[in-house]
């Protein structure tokens, strides 16, 4: 009797351990996700067009989208930038480009992940 309820003690700990360690392993993740979109932000010049913390164009600064846009929203104004501006009424000019939308999905992921963090 008493090995049952050692091996189902074990087994739950077990499981309760590995729940715990999932909150800290997504955050892992995210963080590289987020790492990985600052990477693409970069490779992609985006800073030519927009500012982050000071650096780039600062007439359309990124500061705070995070809080005003929900991941969705971001990935529209990457993948459909002349659609979502019209549907925003965004007079900016120039208008952003069409081309992020072909980047590859991970990519694109990562950016929308970065944009997110900017809080």
């Amino acid at each position: 009797m008493l090995m049952k309820f050692t091996g189902r003690m074990l087994v739950t700990s077990a499981v309760a351990l590995g729940i715990g360690l999932l909150p800290s392993l997504a955050a892992a993740q995210d963080a590289a996700l987020v790492t990985k979109g600052a990477t693409v932000y970069g490779a992609q010049k985006c800073m030519t067009c927009h500012a982050i913390a000071g650096k780039g164009n600062k007439s359309n600064s990124l500061d705070g989208v995070g809080k005003k846009l929900s991941a969705d929203e971001i990935r529209q104004w990457i993948t459909h930038p002349k659609e979502t501006a019209a549907k925003a009424k965004s007079t900016k000019k120039p208008p952003m480009q069409d081309k992020y939308g072909a980047l590859p999905a991970g990519d694109i992921d990562a950016l929308v992940a970065y944009m997110q963090s900017l809080k």
